[in-house]
Order: C-alpha cells, then structure tokens, then sequence
C-alpha cells in the first residue's frame, strides 16, 4: 500500500526543541506515524508525558559536548534514524505586536551569537553527531524546519506601529533571515556530502501560524498570502511525516516550501 510508505513503526526521531509550539506538533505527528520520539530541549516539558514511545531529554544543543554525550548514550540503547532540527530562538509576534523586534542598528551582537547559536551551531552539532552515525549505518534522515524568509527577505512593514517613531519601529530581526537562510545552504551541503551513504537531507520552510498574534498583524501577513490566511497549527504534520519517511525516499536536498503562496509573488 502507497500510505505504508508514510508510516515510521520501528524508527526513532529525534526532535529537537521538541518542547516548543511547533516542536510538539512534530513530535505528535511523528507518534501518530509510528514513530519513538526523543523530544530534546533546553527546558524540560510542562509535563512529564514520557512513556514508551515518547522520551524527554533535558540538553543544551548548543554545547558541543552535551550533544556528543547524548549521542553516545542514545547509541548505547537505540539508533536515531530520523533527525529533525527545530530548536530556534525566534521574536514571536504576540497580541501586543512584535516582542524583542530590536533594529539591525543597534542589534547586539550578545543576541546574535546566542540565537545563531542556536538556530545553526545547534543544527550543525546535531547534524554532525547523529549523521555521522547515520552514515556509518547507510541510512537516515534528517530534515531542518526552515521558513519562507529564508527564501524572500522579511516585509517590515508588517510590524510597524502607528505613532511610533521611525527609529524606534519593531522590525523582524537580522539573524531570523541569516538562520533561516543557512539552513538551506547546510540541506543542501548535507545532502550533497552524505547523499551516496543513504542519508538524505532537505528542508521545510513554513510560512506563519495563526496563534494569538495581533489582529492587525494577521490580517496584514493575509493580505500577502494567496490562500488568504495564515495556517493552522495542524497543517504542518503530515509534511514533517512525509520527509521523515519512505514516502519521499528519492528526494533530497530539496527546499519545501509550505506558505500559502505568500513566496509565489
């Protein structure tokens, strides 16, 4: 059966920022596929939901050997077959607008070593511990969650507040463009390097999730969408189940792109 090929009964995946909105997701879609999840994050979860099929690792992605020791302890009981980097650190627009929307003229450069930290070096340690596994066994996935400014740059005009300065405008950041943008260059590096040892790479780039966002924001990213709307928090599983599994075995290095159409024009 065609729909065999989507289920994932027997793998491990191991998601990371699995605690976050859209790591959860993943993580449920990836249950629901079959699949054992180890959901990795720097905090722990909100509950401790761990059982045979879900377990939870408290680790800071971004410390080389903190990755490399949950490596070794992972291979002493299991195989990671599919990796899925999604830990970032991102300045989410909330019902009072754009938080931590700090101009690229006074951006410190504290904020961008800690969220490239995060959104690469976290991606390229990960990458690198569990592929080079990956790759010793001739098989294994990996998948970077990306998004559709790493594709077009970011229309500022979708953060900007009446009556406010222009010095003082909240403005998508820097390093969300730069993160989002390297992870398309390291897919397609990855795939590339490890393609002809069975390991595949590619990466998803999402547009925006309605949440609980500023009506004035949503209904402006709308407008620039041909759909009409942002997406729903359920839209995105089955894209992350496809990628992770048999039923996209001939694609890789691959940029998906998942955004209602905003990047079309």
């Amino acid at each position: 059966m065609t729909t065999d090929r989507f289920r994932l009964d027997g793998r491990t995946a191991l998601v990371t920022g699995g605690a976050g909105f859209l790591g959860r997701r993943w993580v449920a879609a990836l249950l629901d596929a079959g699949a054992t999840v180890i959901s990795v994050d720097r905090m722990a979860p909100p509950l401790d939901d761990s059982g045979v099929r879900l377990v939870h690792e408290q680790v800071d992605i971004t410390d080389p050997h903190a990755v490399s020791d949950l490596a070794q302890r992972l291979t002493a009981t299991r195989q990671v077959d599919v990796l899925v980097n999604n830990a970032a650190l991102d300045a989410p627009v909330s019902a009072s607008g754009l938080t931590q929307g700090e101009r690229f003229e006074t951006f410190s450069v504290d904020r961008w070593y800690a969220e490239i930290a995060v959104g690469l070096t976290g991606t390229f340690l990960c990458s690198q511990a569990f592929g080079s596994l990956m790759a010793e066994r001739g098989r294994g996935v990996i998948v970077n969650i990306g998004s559709d400014l790493g594709l077009v740059g970011p229309d500022q005009r979708l953060y900007r507040v009446e009556g406010r300065p222009e010095a003082e405008q909240p403005v998508k950041p820097v390093t969300y463009s730069v993160i989002k943008t390297g992870l398309i260059g390291l897919t397609r590096y990855l795939a590339t390097y490890w393609g002809h040892r069975g390991v595949r790479s590619n990466v998803l780039c999402l547009g925006g999730v309605a949440r609980d966002q500023n009506p004035t924001f949503v209904a402006r990213v709308s407008e620039r969408i041909p759909l009409g709307r942002m997406a729903c928090g359920d839209e995105y599983g089955e894209a992350i189940v496809f990628l992770c599994s048999d039923a996209s075995s001939y694609m890789t290095g691959a940029c998906i792109v998942l955004d209602g159409g905003r990047t079309a024009w």
